[in-house]
């Protein structure tokens, strides 16, 4: 959808209507700085006429729209400088295929041109007014560039804050209960899943009927990073001869610090790109 917003050039109200890619800005009403509204149509076809003016519009569209009728373009500017010739803007459009200019209806209509050729007008009005209509232009697209910042950085806060509340909630894990670290696990898988995960194989199961896979297939890549180290670490402790319930308790500790430095800031998936 086009934005519309209005720039004012020493006192005149002017109408910029943009799209993603480019902005169009009213000739009607530049031509009314010069002399009102009364002959702002007249000095538009008296701009579009010339030859130079021809030469200019013929040269962007042929540079920027594929679709443009270089033969239409060609008659035209052979007529141009001759008293009976007259050339519109409607006219332009419709013979030539043109995109640069273009004709709005409506109460809020009039005739608009991209910004390189509304430049370019602006020499039809003054040389002042259209070094202050480049001006304010490059003002409004500082100006929206700042917003959009602005907007981009706020959203990014917000983002990075349900991202680590996500974390802080589901991700990381919680630390064992006391009941779990007096609880013998049939597998020493089960000790890290409740290490890791907050429960066994066999809970997660029944809390995901649906789910065709098992806990391990459904983690995050950074949970199974974090499994892979766990799975040295509780081999050593093993070998150490350390109880269960101690080692469940540093294991556990392990997945909860190394899960939050994994998913600090960024996540493992675009560090690895």
């Amino acid at each position: 959808m086009a934005k519309k917003e209005t720039i004012n050039v020493q006192g005149t109200a002017i109408t910029v209507i943009s799209d993603k890619t480019n902005d169009y800005i009213s000739l009607t009403d530049m031509a009314n700085a010069k002399e009102g509204e009364a002959r702002a149509a007249d000095i538009i076809k008296n701009w579009i006429r010339t030859r130079t003016t021809l030469e200019f519009l013929g040269t962007w569209e042929q540079l920027y729209n594929p679709d443009f009728k270089v033969v239409e373009f060609d008659h035209f500017k052979m007529q141009a400088g001759l008293p009976s010739f007259v050339l519109g803007p409607g006219q332009w459009i419709e013979k030539t295929n043109a995109v640069g200019i273009v004709v709005r209806q409506g109460k809020y209509g009039g005739t608009f041109a991209h910004k390189d050729i509304a430049f370019e007008f602006g020499s039809a009005i003054s040389a002042v007014f259209r070094l202050f209509l480049i001006k304010e232009f490059q003002r409004l697209k500082e100006n929206e560039k700042s917003l959009e910042w602005n907007l981009q950085r706020t959203l990014s806060k917000i983002n990075y804050r349900i991202h680590t509340d996500a974390i802080r909630e589901h991700i990381v894990p919680a630390a064992v209960t006391p009941a779990q670290i007096s609880y013998t696990y049939a597998s020493e898988a089960d000790l890290l899943n409740v290490a890791l995960f907050g429960m066994t194989a066999a809970v997660w199961r029944e809390a995901n009927p649906d789910v065709s896979g098992n806990i391990r297939d459904e983690a995050t890549l950074e949970q199974l990073v974090v499994l892979s180290n766990m799975e040295s670490i509780n081999a050593l402790l093993i070998r150490q001869g350390m109880p269960q319930g101690e080692r469940l308790v540093q294991l556990n500790t392990t997945a909860i610090t190394q899960m939050r430095s994994l998913t600090q800031g960024r996540n493992l998936a675009e560090r690895l790109k």
